[in-house]
């Protein structure tokens, strides 16, 4: 079985939430990032990167991640 680490806010994550992960992220680690097993933390890492690919159930897990990308500047314009 593969372990995934808990990729969580809060510290207080459950270890019924880790095995949820595991069980909701298994395939899709196997899939997306079977260079890294058996590396929880690269895995995990894996996982974020690749969140747009992750099934519905393993994605609850892995937050979106804001970015600045296709943002304006806030600088207004001189001609």
């Amino acid at each position: 079985m593969i372990g995934l680490a808990a990729v969580t806010a809060t510290p207080a994550a459950s270890a019924a939430t880790r095995e949820e992960q595991s069980a909701a992220c298994k395939g899709d680690a196997l899939k997306l990032c079977t260079f890294y097993i058996p590396n929880e933390q690269k895995i995990a890492a894996c996982l974020q990167a690749k969140r747009d690919k992750l099934s519905p159930a393993c994605k609850t897990f892995f937050p979106e991640k804001k970015s600045s990308k296709g943002r304006k500047s806030s600088k207004p314009r001189t001609s």
